[in-house]
């Protein structure tokens, strides 16, 4: 049977809409789908929200309080082998690190991404997280809204540059949505997702955030994610405090990011998926069960701390005789901060899907509030620890998502804290500052990086990122083997328009070059042509390309080298050259889809 393509079935059945809504104009179709793009990020965002509460909900109906500990050795386990088994064998493809693979979208995908991540990302999510798993359902939200805006674009068979514009709705509509914060979601898409800003991009983008948060509010109601009212304004001699909580807050993060990716990686080394679940289930459950406020994604323990009940967080939990204890409760703050990575990455690990968003507010919040209780016992000043909760979010959010702007404006308006906003503004820059210091890209950005698949704000390198080494490969340069003879290789010139040959074996392997002005002085002295062999007239290129190698390091050996062609291999075997003059015309063609109009 003829699979047929879902974008190509919805073309043909909305194909009348598409004209008429192609008569209004590019510009106009652009904001006209901002705002669709708004209203379905905004929806699923609502959704992604109702089945994570309801799904908790009806777990903590099995059970009664007395038992409630006990499922927490079982219950994040189950979520995680839910999600495995429809990520498995439903979807078929890989659904973690949402931003990241967003942001990789936009690199080397033209800002295309799958029609099932529309929900697939929103339903996993779900059941890792509403059976406890201790991740954020914020970055599976935003791949959904990026998903929507994404194919929404290819459904209107529009451009490179309006799709990633649409992309970047998406995304700023969900945080918009799920935080009820329409400038955090659009600071959001501008700092993270490294859109550019201008007017052309600023007012759609500022369409789907407003839209979505709309549709949030008019379905969920006025509340925001923390109920919190500042008592005590900002004095200006706590500004020595909140330096020092961005200070510690960007140690953390340090932290955070590093411990991270480092047992990710270590769960990555294990091949069967189900070996990755009982070992991730395992530490999570044991983790969750000594350390209730670690499951889920820790929201209720943050709205405690910001109420002034610090003694929540010992519920359920067997140190639940200690929480008038002094020093038992900063070491409890403490173990949080320590192993809540811990239990972040065995969630991940073991197949569950989740973001770091909530992982990292709640161990801003935690990191806030262990600085203030500190300060007030070894300092004269008394400071508010749930204002110092409330800053420490967004310092440990701006350390960890390198996004200082996303942190100050998402906590202001997800709380209502805009009298804290000086000491927001310190502690996030401090925070990111030290955090720059020892590690120049953020956890979403860090492995993109590496592999050169990071698009950036620096429009050269975008550029450079956006470009394949296939796509500039000449293949015509006609091959010579290191056996044959000079009079065999004269024939071989005498057919070709190129001055360099490529010396290859039999096997395909590269040897090296053999260049027409190196052998011009005797390529015409027949005496020569029988007993002279290409292997003693080659030479070695100044340096060779590798067929997965970023454009940006192509351009550095370029210029080391100053050579005008360089040869391209694949694990040793030839494939072909790349010359500076058709990188610099490819370079021309896409700066023309990437520059704004």
């Amino acid at each position: 049977m003829k699979k047929i393509s879902l974008h190509r079935t919805s073309y043909r059945f909305f194909y009348p809409l598409l004209i008429k809504m192609r008569g209004l104009g590019q510009k106009r179709l652009i904001l006209v789908l901002s705002l669709i793009v708004g209203i379905l990020s905004g929806l699923a965002a609502v959704i992604l929200k109702n089945l994570v509460h309801f799904i908790h909900t009806q777990l903590v109906l099995l059970h009664d309080t007395d038992s409630e500990s006990y499922l927490f050795l079982a219950l994040p386990g189950i979520g995680i082998f839910l999600t495995l088994i429809f990520v498995r064998y439903i979807i078929r493809d890989n659904l973690s690190h949402g931003v990241t693979k967003i942001l990789y979208a936009m690199s080397r995908h033209k800002s295309k991404i799958k029609t099932h991540n529309t929900y697939s990302s929103m339903v996993s999510s779900a059941m890792t997280i509403g059976f406890g798993g201790s991740v954020g359902a914020e970055a599976p939200i935003v791949y959904t809204g990026a998903a929507i805006g994404s194919n929404i674009g290819q459904l209107f068979r529009v451009n490179y540059k309006t799709l990633t514009l649409l992309l970047g709705c998406g995304a700023a509509g969900a945080i918009a949505s799920i935080f009820k914060a329409p400038i955090a979601g659009l600071v959001f898409t501008l700092e993270i997702l490294m859109l550019d800003l201008t007017m052309a991009s600023i007012v759609p983008l500022l369409i789907s955030a407003v839209s979505a948060a709309t549709v949030s509010y008019f379905l969920l109601g006025r509340g925001v994610v923390f109920d919190y009212t500042v008592i005590r304004p900002f004095a200006l001699h706590n500004i020595p405090y909140f330096i020092i909580l961005g200070i510690f807050c960007g140690f953390v993060s340090l932290y955070f990011t590093r411990v991270l990716m480092k047992i990710e990686s270590k769960f990555g080394q294990i091949k069967s998926p189900y070996k990755k679940w009982i070992l991730g289930s395992v530490v999570l459950g044991l983790l969750v069960f000594l350390f209730p406020p670690l499951y889920g994604e820790g929201y209720d323990t943050l709205q405690a701390l910001l109420d002034g009940r610090s003694s929540v967080i010992f519920d359920n939990s067997l140190f639940y005789s200690f929480q008038n204890e002094y020093w038992l409760l900063l070491l409890f703050l403490v173990m949080l901060l320590g192993i809540k990575v811990l239990a972040t990455a065995a969630t991940t690990g073991a197949g569950g899907i989740g973001g770091t968003f909530a992982p990292t507010l709640f161990m801003g919040g935690i990191a806030g509030f262990f600085v203030a209780r500190v300060i007030n016992q070894f300092s004269f000043i008394d400071v508010s620890e749930s204002n110092f909760a409330l800053v420490g979010m967004a310092g440990m959010m701006a350390g960890v998502m390198h996004a200082p702007l996303t942190a100050i404006f998402l906590i202001a308006e997800i709380t209502g804290g805009y009298a804290l906003f000086i000491p927001l503004m310190i502690t996030s820059t401090i925070s990111y500052i030290t955090i720059m210091y020892f590690e120049p890209h953020s956890i979403y950005t860090k492995r993109l990086a590496a592999k050169g698949d990071l698009l950036t704000h620096h429009k050269d390198k975008a550029v450079l990122t956006l470009m394949r080494i296939g796509s500039v490969v000449e293949t015509d340069l006609a091959i010579v083997n290191p056996d044959d003879t000079l009079g065999k290789m004269v024939k071989t010139i005498s057919k070709s328009r190129r001055n360099i040959f490529p010396v290859v074996d039999n096997e395909g392997m590269m040897l090296g070059i053999v260049l027409l002005d190196d052998i011009r002085d005797i390529m015409f002295n027949a005496e020569v042509y029988e007993n002279t062999y290409v292997r003693e007239l080659m030479s070695l290129p100044p340096d060779f390309i590798y067929l997965d190698e970023p454009m940006d390091s192509v351009m550095r050996k370029f210029e080391d080298t100053r050579a005008w062609n360089l040869p391209v291999v694949d694990k040793g075997k030839y494939i072909g050259f790349v010359s500076k003059s058709k990188i610099f015309n490819a370079y021309r063609d896409v700066l023309v889809q990437f520059s704004d109009e």
